[in-house]
């Protein structure tokens, strides 16, 4: 984390030196010896880092060196508020320079104080620096430990040795990977990996299906090696050639001692070419690189040999499996029921949890989430309480976070976990401890996730990428190294909403405190930390009379602030006195989020935050955006989504950085299907040429303002609402210019019985092929009245989701006939969109379609999937459809289906899916549906849910 600081700082001073060096005057050398000095400390902290849990010493220089360079920071940042934000030009302009010169001789006195006591600091830093390359014997071009620590080598030793008696729904996986092992062809060397996070029992598993008998039997010659972060390549080659001579009971051959790393192959692959059928295992892989240089001694033979491994890390699973036989097996937590099993056998011998104690226990067992290492540990640490005390098990409850840090019951536990973190590269350390921001249990939206990662300066621009693609991948990265969870994804298979587990979270948050990253609160009271509060974040309990803090010490915590955020806030009104205290001692401010908090008008307090990057007022009950807002000139991202802003000043064209503009409210409270208010801009919106995403922009003052949506070359998504007919040609005119577009959103819901005409574009669409817009997008939705579908919609050949709502198309204007043939449309939702009487899905067409909803279609009455059409279709919604009153025919040929969701349907259709005879043919048609959802309203108006499970499965009914 201190290597990403200093890296960070790094730069910032070149890009000072470089842009702002007229500023400087005779700070300039001074500003270069400091950035040399960081530059010589960078190299010397990748290895520091590494080694700092071992030493408390290089713990506290590395602290040091950390506090530096925020402080470095932020002696900069008042450097640019002070000098250059104030730029003028002409007469005027030199007359303000000379006075604003005069006023800040003071100010400039002071930065050049302040920077002579860092450069004094970094002096002494830098020293020790030397000292510690001498005593650890490092120098700047090492990469990484060579050591392994015994902690963890004992920690996979016991997973070697656990009886099988004791563990806990093993059983199933174990025959799965072992009729994996056994199965296919016997001439090809098979691969098998097994991916998880920390703390699941891969090493336990896998040992297992390396001892089975059976396994043993077909594969003779047998080896386990364990590899680790910091993998001594030849040691290891050894090791496996003792495990195999000791296997087949030969002596060794102390010329091994001796040879090269090539030679140790070479020796490796002959032993196991004349030595017969073998398995080998390597155990805790982390870098894709073991892989590509141990296949090299692994010959493949005649003989059907195997390899496994086991990898925290997807990319290392699916390094080593590539041909057709080899396995990627994804292990997942214990259920509920055998989490529950395995507690109460640690704790309780395998009788009952006593009636006292259930409680806390599932407590506890929710913080496990199903990890086995957590289980046992935990359950270990409970065992040795009284049981008739209910209040010991409380205690530990509401402890765990504590139990894993420093010597607690559990460092353990925090080891294994942190092993992860500590094999991050330092891009991702921040990216990673940036997640403390949210509350247990959090579900986190992927998307401004990243968007923060960018406002907080974590993501570093790459040649030729966007810097929003750059973040999507650390997501992915993070994820791969199944240190974030993925819960839902959205089209094109991008993670929608993502978790951690409970414990990784406890994790990260003592990794944060250590590394002065976030002070959470909950609003309880609190003392502030001894170390400067640089970001803040407030979690969903606070309460405004709780926020408690020091009057005295407010300047000194806030000053260094550079986040503002509060997560899902339920408190009625985050106390005013406290945010404006915050907000005016934060000067250096960056960050703001404030969605969801009661805030009648934007805190006046915000416009004069000249270093904000970020500000999300979404959800709050702000009406007006005041024209000072032209005064945040290095705005990137402006939320006002779901508030009461209709109108933007004109000042809003001050911002050129700004990246995504969002302001809207829904017509309909409960949901998007009558659509958005948006708001009315300036009539110049044009010149805010770096936006991405605009939306909702309200277009019914007409053709100026859609003419000026063409300038807006960068845009990736655009919403529109209230569009004319008459502007249906400009419109289409101006998307021929926005070659990056990658989702477009049309509304003109509450015109009446006007249409949206889209098709009045020969001249500007003419060459369809060519039509660099058409080629990029990727989600289209059209929300109002069409005559007919637009003629350009049979060639979006990247278009991978649809929704046509209220389209209102004629029976001869068939929707299904313009879309059949897209070929990487994966989702359709139609609401009101056709008022046909039938739907009829043909043989190959719809090859990529996974999700389709159909609502609100009131004279459809019968649908039909012929034989070949959606073949990969697994999520069938149909709602609202009154006339509707049998399955679709051919639902039987959906053999990928595996969801089919009935709302509000006809009562004859209820009837026959419910009460089925398991002999009938509308029962064969969806025995094959692993889930039936029906959902439906009482006689009291109460929304209920039932869900019908497949053939010999029992119903259930939720409320």
């Amino acid at each position: 984390m201190a290597e990403t600081v200093v890296s960070f700082v790094s730069d910032h001073l070149a890009t000072l030196l470089r842009e702002e060096g007229s500023l400087l005057g005779g700070l300039r050398q001074e500003v270069q010896l400091i950035k040399d000095e960081l530059g010589h400390m960078k190299a010397f902290l990748k290895v520091a880092e590494a080694k700092e849990e071992d030493d408390p010493r290089l713990q506290e220089w590395i602290k040091q060196v950390r506090e530096a360079a925020y402080d470095i920071e932020d002696v900069l940042d008042e450097f640019v508020l002070r000098f250059a934000g104030y730029r003028h030009h002409g007469f005027c302009g030199s007359l303000q320079r000379i006075l604003k010169a005069i006023k800040s001789l003071r100010a400039r006195h002071q930065v050049v104080s302040e920077i002579q006591s860092i450069k004094s600091r970094i002096k002494n830093i830098s020293e020790g620096r030397q000292r510690y390359q001498v005593e650890f014997g490092i120098n700047d071009s090492v990469t990484g430990s060579s050591t392994m620590n015994d902690s963890w080598r004992y920690s996979r030793d016991d997973a070697l040795l656990v009886e099988e008696a004791k563990l806990v729904g093993i059983d199933q996986p174990k025959q799965h990977l072992i009729s994996k092992l056994l199965e296919g062809d016997d001439h090809q060397l098979k691969a098998i990996s097994v991916v998880g996070m920390a703390g699941l029992g891969k090493t336990t598993l896998v040992k297992k299906v390396h001892d089975d008998p059976e396994v043993r039997k077909n594969f003779p010659v047998r080896a386990w090696v364990t590899v680790s972060q910091t993998c001594d390549f030849p040691k290891l080659l050894r090791d496996l050639i003792r495990q195999l001579h000791k296997d087949l009971d030969k002596s060794v051959p102390q010329s091994i001692e001796s040879m090269t790393t090539a030679e140790l192959k070479e020796f490796v692959k002959d032993f196991l070419r004349r030595a017969g059928r073998y398995a080998i295992v390597f155990d805790d892989v982390w870098h894709v690189e073991f892989w590509n240089a141990i296949k090299f001694a692994l010959p493949e033979g005649n003989y059907g040999n195997c390899v496994m491994q086991t990898t925290r890390k997807a990319d290392v699973a699916s390094a080593s499996c590539t041909e057709s036989q080899d396995y990627v097996y994804k292990m997942e937590p214990l259920s509920i029921e055998d989490s529950w099993t395995l507690f109460c056998n640690k704790i309780f011998k395998g009788n009952r949890c006593p009636a006292h104690l259930m409680d806390v226990a599932k407590a506890v067992l929710d913080k496990c989430d199903g990890l086995p290492l957590a289980i046992v540990a935990i359950g270990g640490l409970l065992a040795s309480k009284d049981a008739s005390r209910i209040d010991e098990w409380d205690k530990i409850q509401h402890s765990l976070g504590g139990e894993l840090e420093g010597a607690g019951k559990l460092e353990r536990v925090k080891r294994i976990l942190s092993l992860s973190y500590n094999d991050l590269p330092s891009h991702l350390k921040p990216c990673l401890l940036y997640l403390s921001i949210y509350p247990e249990d959090d579900l986190i939206a992927c998307q401004t996730l990243i968007l923060l990662w960018i406002a907080e300066r974590f993501v570093e621009w790459r040649e030729g990428m966007s810097i929003e693609d750059v973040a999507w991948g650390y997501l992915s990265e993070l994820i791969s190294r199944s240190l974030i969870q993925v819960t839902d994804v959205f089209y094109e298979g991008l993670p929608y909403d993502c978790r951690i587990h409970d414990l990784m979270r406890e994790v990260i948050l003592i990794k944060s405190r250590e590394q002065n990253m976030m002070t959470v609160t909950t609003g309880q009271p609190m003392t502030w930390p001894s170390e400067k509060v640089r970001r803040l974040a407030i979690h969903s309990s606070s309460n405004s009379s709780n926020i408690q803090y020091h009057q005295q010490r407010q300047f000194y915590c806030f000053e260094h602030l550079r986040s503002f955020i509060t997560v899902r806030s339920t408190n009625p009104l985050l106390s005013k006195t406290f945010l404006s205290e915050v907000l005016r001692s934060s000067k250096l401010l960056m960050v703001l989020e404030l969605g969801g908090e009661e805030i009648e008008e934007t805190p006046n307090e915000i416009f004069n935050l000249l270093h904000l990057t970020y500000l999300n007022l979404y959800g709050t009950k702000v009406a007006k955006v005041p024209r000072a807002i032209g005064k945040l000139q290095i705005l990137e991202y402006l939320n006002l989504g779901d508030t009461g802003v209709r109108e933007l000043p004109v000042e809003i064209l001050k911002l050129l950085k700004l990246r995504y503009l969002i302001v809207f409210q829904r017509v309909d409270p409960s949901g998007s299907d009558y659509g958005y208010h948006g708001f009315k801009g300036p009539s110049k919106l044009g010149r805010l040429q770096a936006l991405q995403r605009l939306g909702t922009i309200d277009v019914s003052s007409g053709s100026v303002i859609v003419k000026e949506l063409g300038k807006l070359t960068q845009l990736r998504e655009l919403f529109i609402t209230q569009l004319r007919r008459e502007d249906g040609k400009e419109l289409c005119s101006s998307l021929v210019n926005l070659t990056g577009l990658r989702q477009l959103s049309v509304d003109s819901v509450g015109k009446g019985d006007d249409y949206v005409d889209l098709n009045h574009h020969q001249h500007s669409l003419s060459s369809y092929s060519s039509c660099s817009f058409l080629q990029s997008l990727r989600v289209l939705i059209m929300r109002g009245r069409l005559e007919k579908m637009p003629i350009w919609i049979t060639h979006l050949q990247n278009l991978v989701r649809l929704d046509l709502i209220w389209s209102g198309l004629r029976a001869e204007e068939d929707p299904l006939e313009s879309l059949q043939h897209l070929p990487n449309l994966g989702e359709i939702s139609f609401c009101g969109s056709y008022q046909g009487e039938r739907l009829c899905f043909k043989a190959g067409g719809f090859l990529k379609l996974k999700q389709l909803w159909l609502r609100r279609m009131e004279g459809l009455r019968r649908m039909t999937m012929e034989e070949g059409a959606c073949p990969h279709l697994q999520r069938l919604i149909l709602k609202q459809l009154p006339l509707l009153e049998d399955l679709p025919s051919g639902i039987q040929n959906l053999s990928h289906l595996q969801e089919l969701g009935l709302y509000e349907m006809s009562s004859r259709m209820m009837e026959k899916v419910e009460n089925q005879e398991e002999e009938s043919e509308d029962y064969r048609r969806m025995t094959h549906i692993p889930e039936i959802v029906i959902g439906f309203y009482t006689d009291d108006g109460r929304r209920r849910i039932r869900r019908l499970w497949g053939k010999k499965k029992k119903k259930t009914i939720l409320a």
